[in-house]
């Protein structure tokens, strides 16, 4: 007999983002169609031709953390636990009352300790190798975020850290998922973080004419599907999720945000940077999630694009997007954002910030806007982007989409909670 697969919910979600601590801010950000892009403060930026990011810049005065155990983290590894202690307390988990081995963590970084590696390389090349910090590793290594968050909340099962690029919080929950539904954990703290806001990390991304250089118009620098579009905006921060297994949120009376139902996870095996321009492997990603719910595309009311404000990005997405659930002449009722427009990216904690935005876009019935799209491109595909401001929406199924280097492509799809 065939196992029946268990249903897995939201129990709580928690952030660390260029908007301040926690998800309200964020998500009040998205409703006002605010941008969280500024000119960098972190690093000098004589040399650089680019001087924009979505920056924390802020995060020392959150107070959240003790401070020698923070000076024993990666910046990455800070905005991880933070937003976890977020989710942790929103879902109102105690760990007494749950199996520890049933409890797990899949918490990933595209880059890891970036800063971490700067900072220890300078000490090498200034003061000899053996000045090296001896937390050198374990601050700089992506599986840290996930380690000091299962320390932290006594979490003994299932922990790992995904590195998919800038798909690997969508992974991560996706994998979550995964556990739960095939009974290997009854809840998983799920997310991503990332700290790249450093020399190198803006430097490298510059070297690879990835990043936009609209320096003179911070707010207006990520601009999805916009003709005018130069390339992304890189941002910073952390966003995590609570997965649990419905009966589970259910016996200790978890509220339940919304239910998981779909995940699809495919490769366009074709080039180390480039997507595929045919977006056939971003299209067939969208179609597992969807088979794997049981619903139909044209169920999908909302789909949060990876949508990072870069020519060849938006164009094959939105193409595949159309592929999938038909464009304006075929589905009228189709609703599509790129909030990247808002908070810039994320790069491995991307997936997961979106998903929380299409959590958050079910339970109050409200679709995020593109901001900056004054100017569409003819060559993106013909679909209702929600341009400027957010809308009012009925929406049950909301769907978001997260791609990487080296051609990983994840889709996740969430649904109203209903019993």
């Amino acid at each position: 007999m065939e196992n029946k697969k268990r249903r897995v919910v939201i129990t709580g979600i928690g952030m660390a983002t260029p908007y301040g601590f926690g998800v309200k801010k964020f998500w009040d950000g998205m409703l006002e169609g605010k941008s969280a892009i500024d000119t960098i403060e972190r690093i000098p930026l004589e040399g650089h031709s680019v001087h924009i990011a979505g920056e924390i810049k802020d995060f020392d005065t959150w107070n959240k953390l003790d401070p020698k155990e923070a000076k024993r983290m990666d910046r990455f590894t800070q905005f991880a636990v933070v937003a976890a202690d977020e989710a942790v307390e929103d879902s109102e988990i105690l760990p007494e009352k749950v199996d520890p081995y049933r409890y797990g963590v899949i918490v990933g970084s595209a880059a890891g300790g970036f800063d971490t590696f700067e900072k220890q390389h300078h000490n090498i090349l200034d003061k000899g190798p053996t000045k090296c910090s001896p937390f050198t590793v374990p601050m700089l290594i992506a599986d840290m975020g996930a380690g000091r968050i299962s320390m932290r909340h006594h979490a003994k099962g299932v922990n790992k850290a995904i590195v998919t690029a800038c798909a690997t919080s969508a992974h991560c929950v996706g994998d979550a998922f995964r556990t739960i539904q095939y009974n290997d954990a009854d809840i998983v703290i799920a997310g991503g973080s990332e700290a790249v806001i450093t020399t190198l990390g803006i430097g490298a991304f510059t070297s690879a004419r990835t990043l936009s250089k609209r320096n003179d118009e911070p707010k207006k620098a990520s601009r999805p599907y916009d003709i005018d579009r130069d390339g992304f905006v890189m941002s910073e921060g952390a966003a995590i999720i609570i997965l649990e297994e419905l009966e589970h949120a259910k016996a200790r009376g978890a509220k339940i945000y919304a239910e998981i139902i779909g995940y699809g996870q495919t490769a366009d095996a074709y080039d180390i940077v480039a997507p595929d321009p045919t977006g056939a492997g971003a299209a067939k990603a969208m179609e597992l999630a969807v088979k794997d719910a049981g619903i139909k595309p044209e169920d999908v009311d909302y789909v949060n694009a990876h949508g990072t404000s870069t020519g060849l990005g938006d164009i094959a997405e939105s193409k595949a997007i159309a592929r999938v659930f038909g464009d304006l002449d075929t589905n009228k009722n189709l609703k599509v954002s790129s909030t990247k427009s808002m908070h810039g990216h994320m790069l491995g904690a991307t997936g997961a910030a979106e998903s929380i935005v299409c959590i958050k876009a079910l339970q109050d019935g409200i679709v995020p806007p593109t901001i900056n799209l004054d100017n569409q491109d003819p060559q993106v595909a013909n679909l209702n982007y929600v341009p400027h401001k957010p809308i009012k929406a009925n929406i049950k199924y909301a769907l978001t989409n997260s791609f990487g280097f080296g051609g990983h492509n994840a889709s996740l799809l969430f649904k109203k909670y209903e019993e």
